[in-house]
């Protein structure tokens, strides 16, 4: 690979070869544990689930009214009902109430509804003539036992979860939740009370918070000054991590150390790509264990967290990876962009006259985090774009959405 010193990020791999890269770096966890059904939500099966029980598992009335023998209603019409004796057992010319859910009576296969009854004196009069299993709800009409629900690698929805309580299911094996690193890097980052010089450190926390509901599991850590040997052992210590993820230092300057320590401790696969705002992204392998290095500046981080860390992460947990939601909406104003670059320029959305404008909030600034912490979205420039232009329709992204 050339030295993106010199090449001065000129050189920039395109964005869609360098998530096919970085895709082919990431594994998916083979590491799976029993979780019970409440903490199950949004996790990944990792083994076949199957009902323990039918549902329902007796047979029930699926409609308010009389379980009968069906026989005993044959030929009931209104001009001619059957007469039948209300008990509490059911037997030859004997109906016995039931509601909608209620176990069906022994002898009983067929329910009146009870619209269609009615009491004269001692006797029942009924003015349907009902079949055999009608209106009832057999024994696994639902679910049947031992019937296959979920294969491996569905992710489960609370519907999910309420269906394998049903079934007798109370625990499910699903995939480990992929654990993952956060570094933030830089000599003048403090977490509080900076003085003149010094910056509160966001991108760390702000990762890995992505990190959690991306689906896997942060492991916070304290800031990292721009010291070789300070930034090899952070490194180093999360290689037990399934991705470890660094924030700050990863362009080509005198304290942009990170892609050098990682080049020494491994390989470094791509370092630079065509995207606006976060160019300076980098990503390599050290002992089989991704290493991303993301942009300092809080837009850029935030933008190449979505474009890279977020598919690393699905992949490594074995979750689906769905499009973002899009709106459409009217341009307010012109949004330039770079030929060969893809762009991704936030927006605000107003209704103007019925209609949705999408107001470009800054057209540039990666480290400006306002502009995207106070964005509705993001409109996704292709490559081959130069710019678009006032008034056209454009999607925009919901880039924050957690699925």
């Amino acid at each position: 690979m050339s030295d993106p010193t010199d090449a001065g990020f000129k050189d920039r791999t395109r964005l869609d070869e360098a998530r096919a890269t970085l895709r082919e770096a990431v594994s998916g966890t083979d590491r799976t544990e029993r979780v019970p059904l409440t903490a199950a939500d949004g996790r990944v099966v990792a083994e076949r689930v199957t009902a323990e029980r039918p549902v329902p598992h007796y047979r029930r009335a699926a409609m308010d009214g009389y379980a009968v023998r069906a026989a005993d209603t044959f030929g009931a019409s209104d001009r001619s009902p059957a007469v039948l004796r209300p008990a509490d057992a059911v037997g030859p010319d004997r109906a016995t109430r039931v509601h909608t859910g209620s176990e069906l009576p022994e002898g009983a296969d067929a329910v009146v509804m009870v619209e269609h009854v009615e009491a004269v004196g001692g006797d029942l009069e009924v003015f349907d003539a009902v079949a055999e299993g009608e209106n009832v709800a057999p024994v696994g009409e639902d679910v049947s036992a031992g019937r296959t629900l979920y294969e491996p690698g569905h992710r489960l929805r609370p519907s999910d979860l309420g269906m394998l309580k049903s079934v007798g299911v109370d625990e499910v094996a699903v995939y480990d939740r992929p654990s993952v690193g956060v570094i933030p890097t830089g000599e003048e980052l403090v977490q509080r009370d900076p003085d003149p010089g010094e910056v509160i450190e966001t991108n760390g926390l702000t990762v890995s918070r992505y990190v959690e509901r991306w689906g896997g599991r942060a492991e916070y850590r304290d800031v990292v000054t721009d010291d070789r040997a300070a930034l090899r052992a952070a490194v180093q210590r999360d290689l037990t991590k399934d991705v470890v993820v660094t924030t700050g230092g990863s362009s080509v300057g005198e304290r942009d150390l990170i892609p050098e320590v990682v080049a020494d401790l491994g390989e470094v696969l791509v370092h630079g790509v065509a995207l606006k705002p976060g160019h300076p992204v980098a990503f390599g392998v050290v002992e089989d264990t991704p290493v991303l290095m993301l942009p300092g500046y809080p837009v850029a981080c935030i933008v190449n967290a979505v474009q890279f860390l977020r598919p690393a992460l699905k992949r490594a947990g074995r979750l689906p990876l769905h499009d973002h939601p899009t709106v459409e909406a009217r341009l307010d104003r012109k949004i330039p962009s770079e030929p060969g670059t893809r762009t991704f320029a936030r927006v605000s959305l107003e209704e103007r006259d019925g209609e949705r404008v999408a107001v470009p909030t800054r057209a540039s600034g990666s480290g400006v985090l306002s502009s995207v912490a106070l964005a509705d979205g993001w409109v996704e420039i292709a490559d081959g774009r130069e710019g678009v232009a006032a008034g056209e329709t454009v999607a925009v992204q919901d880039w924050e959405w957690s699925a």
